[in-house]
């Protein structure tokens, strides 16, 4: 008996949940899942460091609304023509269930929300933890939300790459195909990429934490530096409109300039460990 094998990857029918009357996007239950799973394995991680159970959590209700609008605020300004260029709609850029996050804004913002609730904690009482280390905590478990997220793209058939034949190429139906590539049947998954590159920068971070325990901050920037370089070679492959500076992506420069600051950081926190 032969079994067939797919030569591509299908694309979801629906980006909607039905339950009953209520209508769920698979994107808003992705982003959702994956701050849970951040949550309680940050929480997790945090606890044994020292840090009170419900530190991260306490963090997340400032954090996360401040990561999701600057990760919205982030997508608007890298990809402008999409809600303010000819037949956009501006309102749409406030349609945060329709996709759209982009990283870096959601970690800039996000981690200014998480900085200043951490403050705000240890004013209260003893949070048992630094920052530093508090971001060494979380780290792995952000990975994972982004990794988990990146199905939301999935589920609403977006952020895909160059046209493939690949035996993993992915089913783009023709109403979600860029202009210009409407020929095209299937494309890289870049989705996919993005989630497993994720995965495996989390579990190899999880496996490094005792290793840089007595250096806090460490883990965090191999997180962003880690995360970044494969961001960069993904970008490469993506063919959605956005800014470009020099002919290269904005999300290129910025993959660019977190890999350098968080190696710098890296290194001159081995230089401190060296010296002491």
């Amino acid at each position: 008996m032969e079994v067939a094998i797919p030569l591509s990857l299908p694309s979801p029918d629906s980006n909607l949940l039905e339950l009953g009357p209520l209508s769920v996007r698979y994107y808003a239950l992705s982003i959702i899942l994956g701050v849970v799973v951040a949550v309680m394995l940050g929480g997790r991680r945090a606890v044994a460091m020292g840090a009170p159970k419900s530190l991260v959590s306490d963090v997340a209700v400032v954090a996360v609304p401040a990561g999701v609008i600057g990760g919205r605020i982030y997508h608007v300004i890298t990809s402008p023509d999409q809600y303010f260029g000819s037949g956009g709609d501006p309102f749409s850029a406030l349609y945060i269930w329709e996709g759209g996050l982009g990283i870096w804004g959601a970690i800039g913002l996000g981690g200014v929300g998480a900085w200043f609730a951490f403050r705000y904690l240890k004013k209260r009482g003893d949070v048992g933890i630094s920052f530093a280390q508090f971001a060494d905590a979380i780290a792995p478990g952000i990975l994972f939300a982004q990794a988990i997220g990146r199905f939301g793209n999935w589920f609403n058939q977006e952020l895909f790459g160059k046209p493939t034949e690949l035996p993993w190429a992915l089913e783009i139906d023709p109403r979600y195909r860029p202009l210009g590539y409407s020929e095209f049947e299937t494309f890289h998954p870049t989705f996919l990429y993005e989630a497993l590159w994720s995965t495996l920068v989390a579990i190899l971070l999880i496996r490094l934490t005792a290793r840089f325990a007595t250096h806090p901050g460490r883990v965090f920037a191999l997180y962003v530096a880690l995360y970044s370089f494969g961001r960069l070679a993904i970008e490469q492959l993506r063919i959605d409109e956005a800014n470009e500076i020099f002919g290269f992506r904005l999300n290129t420069w910025t993959s660019l300039l977190a890999i350098v600051l968080a190696l710098i950081f890296f290194r001159n926190m081995k230089a401190k460990s060296q010296t002491e």
